[in-house]
């Protein structure tokens, strides 16, 4: 059987899972904080017809090596942490970070879970939540009949509260960076865990040294650019039909071997 049969499928399958990661990408061009990812591949094993340096006379030897390589194959998919466009909500517990880190919310599980989606809400006892009801870490709970909520740069969240005139400190957001964010798991729902790869998170205050600052009443939008996925698109399609053709050829070839005895 020739060998360009299964190396031709090797690249038609790293396309259909580079066509798989370009289609995640649009699907989420609306997700709040969502990250583009890239799909990487690598070559495989070959196979060594003739080593460099193997003897080809008395005194001669083989200056390169002959070696048949057997196809490609996915292998990461690589996030590009660009930052996202900010839009403007007039929601004061909305918020985004402009710059390095992620939000931190307390999992179901107990476990810490990171995001860059800052569309946070209240829940019935006024604790600051996300969609899907995780509280913020550290907790912050803004009193029934508060007024002028508002969470500066640094993090700091003061509100008017009833009977005062003055503002009053009611929390502090803080924020968590790793020294490799492509090192998060992403566990959906916009969030990520720590990873084996992404280091440990070193949390600190919005606007401090290596932290980004918050901007209050914005959301950060996806960093997907939909032309250049589109162009990806396009380039994987061509990649999957150069990889079938080469099937088809191998095929044909085939064909004419098994009609020599005729």
């Amino acid at each position: 059987m020739m060998r360009s049969l299964t190396t031709a499928a090797t690249g038609m399958i790293s396309q259909q899972q580079n066509l798989d990661t370009i289609s995640n990408n649009l699907a989420n061009v609306n997700t709040n904080g969502f990250k583009a990812q890239r799909a990487e591949f690598q070559d495989i094993v070959y196979q060594t017809v003739r080593a460099s340096g193997a003897s080809t006379g008395a005194s001669s030897s083989s200056p390169i090596a002959v070696q048949i390589g057997l196809g490609s194959k996915f292998a990461v998919n690589s996030a590009f942490e660009g930052q996202g466009p900010l839009t403007s909500t007039g929601n004061p517990t909305d918020l985004a970070i402009q710059g390095q880190g992620y939000f931190q919310v307390q999992m179901p599980d107990g476990s810490t879970g990171y995001t860059r989606d800052g569309s946070f809400k209240l829940d019935s006892t006024g604790q600051v939540v996300t969609n899907d009801g995780y509280q913020v870490i550290p907790s912050i709970q803004i009193p029934a009949g508060s007024t002028a909520v508002s969470i500066s740069g640094s993090g700091l969240v003061t509100a008017v509260l009833p009977g005062q005139s003055s503002p009053t400190t009611i929390g502090q957001i803080t924020i968590a960076t790793f020294s490799n964010p492509a090192g998060l798991t992403r566990l959906g729902h916009n969030l990520y865990a720590a990873g084996g790869a992404s280091g440990d998170p070193q949390v600190g205050n919005p606007g401090s040294t290596g932290f980004g600052s918050v901007e209050a009443g914005f959301v950060e939008g996806s960093n997907v650019q939909v032309v250049e996925e589109m162009v990806k698109m396009i380039v994987a399609q061509r990649a999957y039909e150069v990889n079938s053709k080469a099937i088809q050829t191998a095929d044909e070839m085939l064909q004419t071997v098994g009609q020599l005895k005729r």
